[in-house]
């Protein structure tokens, strides 16, 4: 019996597919390829595969019991984990991409520029056809970097931030491990310790019960007046409405989300009308930049060799952590 994959994704070009192909093949795989419009002819195609590769939770809860491994193509898999029932094999292996890490460190360096260079104020100065141009500034250069999460993300911006003259850049994680590129990295036990010190505060957590509100009223409160907070991991990691009132109330300098709770945010949020925030609409690290694609298919069929060889795939996800 032949052993197949079902690939449904919107991003593939010709030579992806090639890679993908060359891969199956030397892996003793056929690859069926569905575009986004076809998730009928997938869901077919699926109930006779033992591999997945997607980001589509209903096409998960569509796949049979016999599916082995689901190779998700997007870096947050909190979907999957926080509800297994999505999964009709509990032995399902689960794999993610962490290949965002330069898209994302290029939108947050333009973020910070922009909130640094005071572009929210100048917008508004423009925007009433007005002449003013004397707001003080901050640079990188000579600057100090606070950032929650020391992953791919993280560590893809501090080399940026270095490269740009960053005097000093402190990270956080989970387990507080040493980290090249940063300066110093602590647990985020001691992240209330930190956050009184911090400048600029750039968040890239994974979507987990212990980062929902990580920075909430309380924390927020212990920033500076000055501070900015830049969240390109998961909107959940801020309490939103103490952070609309800091803002409001000019007890923060500014802040940058690409991921915010609800998304799509609602038209009547209050987020829409904060001073000083600049808002994107989740774009900083979806499939729009193509050296991403690139890597995100280059991981897949790195994966695809080892799962061929009955390896363990080197982006496997633990489900219990959540990444």
């Amino acid at each position: 019996m032949s052993r197949e994959i079902c690939i449904y994704q919107e991003f593939l070009t010709d030579a992806h597919r090639a890679a993908i192909r060359s891969a199956a093949d030397q892996a003793g795989l056929i690859p069926h390829f569905f575009t986004l419009d076809q998730f009928e002819e997938a869901r077919e195609c699926l109930q006779h595969c033992e591999v997945l590769y997607a980001h589509s939770v209903k096409l998960l809860r569509a796949a049979p019991a016999s599916l082995k491994w689901y190779c998700c193509s997007f870096a947050g898999v909190d979907p999957y984990c926080k509800d297994p029932s999505v999964f009709a094999n509990p032995d399902c292996m689960l794999t993610n991409s962490n290949g965002y890490g330069v898209t994302i460190a290029e939108h947050v360096v333009m973020v910070t520029l922009m909130l640094l260079r005071r572009m929210p104020e100048y917008e508004a100065v423009v925007r009433d056809r007005k002449w003013t141009n004397q707001l003080p500034i901050r640079s990188i250069r000579d600057n100090e970097f606070t950032l929650l999460g020391t992953g791919n993300i993280g560590s893809n911006v501090a080399e940026r931030l270095r490269g740009m003259g960053a005097a000093k850049i402190t990270g956080l994680s989970r387990s507080g491990q040493a980290v090249s590129g940063f300066d110093a990295v602590y647990p985020i036990s001691r992240l209330d310790e930190i956050l009184p010190s911090a400048k600029i505060l750039i968040m890239s957590l994974p979507g987990t019960a212990e980062t929902v509100h990580i920075l909430d009223r309380a924390r927020i409160a212990l920033l500076p007046r000055d501070a900015y907070v830049i969240n390109v991991g998961r909107g959940t990691a801020i309490e939103q409405m103490p952070l609309i009132e800091a803002l409001n109330e000019g007890r923060l300098a500014g802040a940058a989300l690409d991921v915010m709770d609800p998304e799509p945010l609602p038209p009547d949020h209050p987020l829409w009308s904060a001073k000083n925030l600049i808002l994107t609409p989740h774009v900083s690290g979806n499939m729009t930049l193509g050296y991403t694609c690139d890597v995100n298919v280059e991981m897949f069929c790195a994966d695809l060799l080892r799962y061929g060889q009955g390896k363990l795939p080197q982006n496997l996800v633990d489900r219990t952590r959540g990444y």
